[in-house]
């Protein structure tokens, strides 16, 4: 029987390395993958190129990587909230690619079902397409984007088995579908694991093919960027 079960972060992990390149599930704080991001904080990793649609907040998700400068480059599609992010694409001291959000999720997807690159009409005409190839199409014209590639993704799902195969929650979906399967090597982290032959067939969103390595994963804070309430009348 295929298993791909993890006993621990540290096996999760494993083959992480400095300068490698990133995949980060989630989009703001919503389903990111809480317990990677901690491992990799805790190792200490530097020069590393994360992909990711941004970086958390200042004091939690990528934010912590941002504040012990382990990040040499963001390839995201905004800044956000994150004023640590912002200061150090400001200063210079961090390399920042800002993507079109729906070209992430395209070049995470063209990695992910092994296309090299595709055409797409976002960007053209503005420095996002400065040095990349064009083409017209039907009287449009369209840049050429490569897919990604990493050497590591990272994503978070609500349930999965020992198999890799995995349903995500809500909105938590996001970018962590497509980034299964884009990198050498992906792995999910669930808040349930459960045995092969437990989750139905018909509810699966990601088959276990795109994913390496499982674990259950703990302690999730899932905190959202900003939360208003009303005020007493």
């Amino acid at each position: 029987m295929i298993n791909k079960k993890v006993n621990n972060l540290e096996e999760a992990l494993k083959g992480v390395e400095d300068g490698m390149t990133l995949m980060l599930g989630g989009f703001g704080l919503c389903g990111i993958p809480e317990n990677a991001i901690s491992e990799l904080v805790k190792r200490n990793l530097k020069e590393l190129t994360c992909i990711s649609n941004n970086a958390g907040v200042d004091d939690f998700g990528l934010g912590l990587l941002l504040q012990k400068k382990q990040i040499k480059k963001m390839i995201s599609s905004y800044v956000g909230e994150n004023q640590e992010f912002e200061r150090q694409m400001l200063s210079g001291e961090l390399e920042v690619e800002l993507t079109p959000q729906g070209t992430l999720a395209e070049k995470c997807r063209a990695a992910q079902a092994g296309f090299p690159a595709f055409y797409t009409p976002a960007g053209y005409g503005t420095e996002v397409a400065e040095g990349k190839e064009t083409r017209e199409f039907d009287g449009k014209m369209y840049v050429l984007e490569p897919a990604f590639k990493a050497d590591f993704a990272f994503v978070k799902a609500w349930k999965g088995d020992a198999a890799g195969n995995l349903i995500f929650k809500g909105t938590a979906r996001n970018f962590n579908a497509n980034m299964c399967g884009a990198a050498t090597i992906t792995v999910a982290e669930v808040e349930e694991l459960v045995p092969v032959g437990e989750l139905d067939p018909n509810n699966i969103h990601i088959p276990g093919i795109f994913v390496q390595r499982i674990f259950q994963g703990s302690n999730y804070e899932k905190r959202i960027e900003q939360r208003t309430v009303r005020q007493k009348q």
